[in-house]
């Protein structure tokens, strides 16, 4: 099973992406999601933004992760 995690872009240049997950900082490649921006979520999976997402749909995902580790 694979799982991809929603981050926000914080800086970009060409082709990697640096995103906060959960308050750490990771650079990402943006190869197959060259239109994501700053201030952008995307779906992060294996380093990769795999996809954009909206913030409502993002933020809706990390509360629902968030629930499951606290086992709620």
């Amino acid at each position: 099973m694979c799982l991809g995690i929603p981050a926000k872009v914080i800086e970009r240049t060409s082709r990697v992406a640096k995103v906060e997950l959960g308050g750490v900082l990771r650079e990402i490649s943006l190869d197959l999601c060259p239109e994501a921006a700053v201030g952008d979520y995307v779906l992060v999976h294996a380093g990769l933004a795999i996809e954009r997402l909206n913030e409502e749909d993002a933020k809706e995902t990390l509360e629902l992760l968030r629930q499951m580790g606290e086992g709620i």
